[in-house]
């Protein structure tokens, strides 16, 4: 892999975490593979798309990375992305990269070297590598990341944020001569049905109301609900994975025998893919 120099130390511990992303096992397992190979990374994360490497980078599965964080470094040292994914793709996830208040270096794994080489050093690219990947050049990437991450200081740790207000709307339901108050915040996703809505909540449950659809829109799109369809409305930070179908994009809400998959409408695919990858107000990371 070339002739190394001495390892890095990043927040008490000897070399890099880096994150690794490819929505084809072969080729995640085999950058995997070769990055661990460098005595330089201490540790490899994996992700198959660019939803779950976001998910990844806010600190939804690893402490270390949430708490690299709190102290002024990027979630992670480096990633390693495909640059053709589908749903989000590699310069997608790089333009969120941008926003972070401490990026971690991104380079680029390729399969068409010069075309895609321009996109990549456009959206703030460190380096690139081009498939079929090798040793050699892999270690050559790890090298310009080693000097990015030795030269760059870490951020004083910024002061913790204000809480965030609970949403204590109620939408009131009547059923059989009673009515129920439901919270909005238990809402996963809404169903038009004419000029009703069809409320589905995080129990498994439904409610019928006398509110059309685009109204309900309206009025939560400050709340972090989102229109994906003419006959949906999604709460966004519920939303775990964008994908591609034989009949366009789909959303998936929720994870594992809960997760429901919903169609995204052609007209609503920009939008809702830029609603993704927008910062929080608060800055990511």
């Amino acid at each position: 892999m070339g002739k190394m120099r001495g390892t890095v130390t990043t927040q008490d511990n000897t070399g890099l975490l880096v994150l690794a992303v490819d929505d084809e096992a072969p080729g995640l397992s085999e950058i995997k593979y070769l990055l661990e190979s460098s005595p330089h990374i201490r540790r490899v994360l994996t992700a198959f798309d660019a939803a779950e490497a976001l998910r990844i980078l806010r600190g939804d599965y690893d402490a270390e990375v949430m708490d690299r964080t709190r102290v002024g470094l990027p979630p992670v040292d480096a990633v390693f992305a495909d640059i053709n994914m589908p749903g989000l793709s590699g310069t997608d996830l790089a333009r969120v990269l941008g926003a972070f208040r401490a990026p971690p270096a991104l380079v680029f794994v390729t399969g068409v070297e010069h075309s895609e080489a321009v996109v990549a050093f456009e959206v703030g690219a460190l380096d690139f590598v081009t498939k079929p990947i090798n040793e050699e050049r892999v270690g050559k990437a790890i090298d310009r990341v080693v000097e990015r991450v030795a030269s760059t200081p870490a951020l004083a740790p910024e002061p913790a944020a204000p809480a965030e207000p609970v949403d204590e709307e109620v939408i009131p339901v009547e059923l059989g001569g009673t009515i129920k108050l439901v919270p909005r915040a238990t809402v996963r996703y809404v169903e038009a049905q004419g000029d009703y809505a069809r409320l589905h909540t995080n129990d498994g449950a439904s409610h019928l109301v006398r509110i059309p659809l685009a109204q309900l829109e309206e009025r939560w799109e400050n709340a972090g609900f989102v229109r994906i369809h003419r006959s949906y409305l999604v709460a966004l930070p519920l939303v775990t994975e964008l994908r591609m179908t034989s009949n366009g994009y789909a959303v998936v809400i929720g994870s594992g025998e809960g997760a429901k998959e919903l169609p995204v409408s052609r007209r609503h695919t920009r939008e809702l893919k830029e609603r993704i990858v927008r910062p929080p107000k608060s800055g990511w990371g």
